[in-house]
């Protein structure tokens, strides 16, 4: 945790427990520290550790099962992953695109680079993938 950041540590905790979540490290079914772990962990307040675990409760990622502990939900990465993908339409490929635009490309010049970029990134894959 950076104490010194401005951002709050609720959610500096929420977004490191998306990131193992995305990353695989907390796949569904699995269960998160406790709000008394992570309290001991980050020497912050048990309330702290508890508004960042119900926050990612709120937003369908994590599910309280009294007495046991949080858990991933089943569908925690697909919800991360659609999110991700608005969220990067919105602040990179929109922009993106239009500045792209406003130098003259042509829509159809758009389409052309993707697609010859998407091409050139699966071939490096399959490459990557045989080796």
């Amino acid at each position: 945790m950076d104490f010194a950041s401005g951002i709050p540590i609720y959610l500096q905790i929420a977004q490191n427990i998306r990131e193992q979540i995305l990353s695989g490290q907390l796949p569904a079914g699995s269960q998160t520290m406790s709000t008394t772990q992570y309290a001991a962990a980050y020497k912050i307040n048990p309330a702290t550790a508890n508004k960042a675990l119900n926050l990612l409760v709120d937003e369908g990622l994590l599910e309280k099962r009294r007495g046991v502990g949080m858990f991933v939900t089943a569908r925690a990465e697909q919800l991360l992953r659609a999110t991700g993908r608005e969220e990067y339409a919105e602040k990179v490929l929109g922009p993106a695109l239009d500045e792209g635009l406003n130098l003259g490309f042509t829509i159809a010049q758009i389409l052309r680079f993707a697609r010859a970029h998407f091409e050139a990134e699966n071939t490096k894959h399959t490459e990557g993938e045989a080796l």
